[in-house]
Parts: structure tokens; sequence; C-alpha cells
């Protein structure tokens, strides 16, 4: 019988959290006390927030349903090593959607990771490759985990960081956001030994340390980190405007296009129009136009224009190989 209320609810809602009804009476076997006294549990689960439903009849279930806020969570080992794999390997890689706030719930995860599990994650990890992956540079997810904190707590970030021309520096920045565009995860911080804004490639920034000194958030130049990002990376590259008009509507493809692209503006016919300055080889461009699964034309540049076409052909040349040669084999 367990008689430590904290504790017995802990089981309880671990019981509930299995994707099943639970009888009043098996619940109160399992827990080892009476169904008025489980009734009593559920009434205090429902005040921490868990919307336990229950269900008319001879003995009466209990099953967790769906509510409008999510309230914590008890997962077993398993489930604990998988969603960390999970979530370092989005991380690592840069995936278009993996954005701060997964890798702020991957920072409080591995926060509270006991150390068998911290190293099952780590022998996991290192034991797999995984099929897909951004098409950028990888990145370490510790080194996210480190900034993510960070910027969430407000402190001061010490980490020694490496140029595009090789140059090997120390920065004490404020961090103030972690942005990802797709393919890289930037850095968005005030750098204190320059006194200004600047914009850090993660994939260059190596022993990263949180130094616990707290400060108060200054206000970013522009209103956003995406915006001031996009500005910052393109005032250091040779920048080209593009100009594309899409056969779906403006909300279709702000959902499928990363904000640093830019805002579509609407057309009639429900048409939208995407024209914004970008500093990405054209190739990356006409790929990523292509992936958004609608259909676009090119306005501008005669660059991208060309690379759309060449594109074209050379999926088109591939869909007839395919057919002349028969069936593509798969691996076993």
């Amino acid at each position: 019988m367990t008689t430590d209320t904290p504790a017995r609810l802990l089981q309880l809602l671990s019981l509930l959290q299995t994707p099943r009804e639970w009888p009043g009476g098996e619940l109160a076997e399992r827990l080892g006390v009476s169904r008025r006294t489980v009734r009593r549990d559920i009434d205090r689960l429902r005040e921490l927030g868990y919307p336990v439903q229950a269900t008319l009849g001879a003995d009466g279930g209990y099953r967790l349903m769906a509510g409008k806020a999510m309230p914590p969570l008890l997962l077993d080992d398993e489930e604990t090593v998988a969603i960390a794999v999970g979530l370092r390997a989005g991380a690592g890689h840069a995936i278009e959607g993996m954005d701060e706030a997964s890798v702020r719930a991957l920072a409080k995860l591995e926060q509270v990771l006991p150390a068998r599990l911290r190293h099952r994650v780590s022998t996991l990890q290192a034991a797999t490759t995984p099929l897909t992956a951004g098409d950028g540079a990888s990145v370490a997810p510790e080194t996210l985990t480190v900034m993510a904190s960070a910027v969430a707590g407000r402190e001061r970030l010490r980490f020694a960081y490496r140029a595009g021309d090789g140059t090997a520096t120390r920065r004490v920045t404020e961090p103030y956001r972690l942005v990802s565009t797709g393919r890289r995860w930037y850095l968005v911080a005030y750098d204190l030994d320059r006194a200004d804004w600047r914009t850090f490639r993660v994939d260059r920034v190596s022993d990263p340390f949180a130094t616990g000194a707290r400060f108060a958030p200054r206000e970013l130049p522009t209103g956003s980190a995406a915006e001031y990002l996009r500005r910052s990376v393109y005032q250091r590259q040779e920048s080209y405007t593009f100009s594309v008009t899409f056969a779906v509507p403006a909300e279709v493809v702000a959902r499928r296009l990363p904000a640093w692209l830019g805002t579509p503006e609407p057309l009639d016919g429900g048409r939208c129009r995407l024209r914004a300055s970008v500093g990405d080889h054209v190739e990356w461009l006409a790929i990523r136009l292509t992936m958004l699964g609608c259909d676009f034309i090119v306005h501008e540049p005669d660059e991208l224009v060309t690379c759309v076409r060449e594109l074209g052909a050379r999926l088109t040349r591939a869909t007839g190989a395919e057919r002349v040669n028969g069936p593509v084999r798969h691996a076993d």
C-alpha cells in the first residue's frame, strides 16, 4: 500500500498516461488503496490540470484525455532516451522546423537526465547515422543546449569562435536568440568586447560556457532576431533580388517558407508574390522553391530562371531514364 500521497499521485498519473481506460477497481488494486482514495486522487490530478475523464458503469473507469494545456508528463527510461536521441539528431542537423522551442525542450530534458540515461543517449546517437539531415554544417547538440539555456536564463555566454577566414577569437556575449534558417543555426547576441550586435554561425562555435552573470536584455536594432540575421548575413554577401509568383494563397507559402526569406503578398485569383533579397546560391533557392510542392513562376533574376529551367529538365531526364532502364532497385 502506498501511504505517501505525492508518490501515489505520481504512480496513478503514470498508469493513466497509458492510452487505455482503467477501471476504478483495478487502479485501487494497483495502488493498494480504496476506491474512495482513488476518486480523491483523481480529483487532485484534475486540480493540477490533468484532464481525467470518468466513465459510468458498475465499476467505473478513468482515462487521461487531451486538454487545453500540456501538463507535465511522466516518461519511462526507454521513452526518455527515444525523445532525447530524436531531439539531438534534429538539432545537430538544423532540420527546418526544428526551431528554438525544440532546442529549449532538449536543454530542459538533458538538464534532468540521470547519468545512466545520459550515457545511453550518447551511446545510441554515436552508433546511428540519420538518413536525412539539413544541407548545412552539423552542430553539436550540447552547444545548442548550452546556448538555449543561456538565452532563456539571460546569462552572459563565453565561447571560442572561428571566423570564415579561419581567425580564432574568444567572445563574451549577451545571447538574444537562436535562429535556424533550415540550413544552419545562428546566434544573435550583443558582443560586449565590440559593444555592438553580432551574428555567429553556431557550427563555428566551440567551448560555449554560461558564466552565470545575469543581464537585462537590450533592444535589437530590428524588430526580430530573424530580420536582424537576414540583414546581417546579406550585408556581408553579394545579394540578389528575386521575384516569384505562386499559384497558391499567401498563407500557404508563408507556412512552408522560412520567415527570413520574406513575406509573400496576396494577389487576385488565390495567388501570391514573393520578392526579396538573398545571398544564397541560386541553385539552393531553385531547389527550395521546388520543394514547396506548388506551381510557381520565376520573374527575376535571369540566373534563377535559367537554374529552375535546367533543374526541371534534369528531373525530366531522370524520369525518362527510369522508364528506359526499368524500375529502380531498392536496398534489401
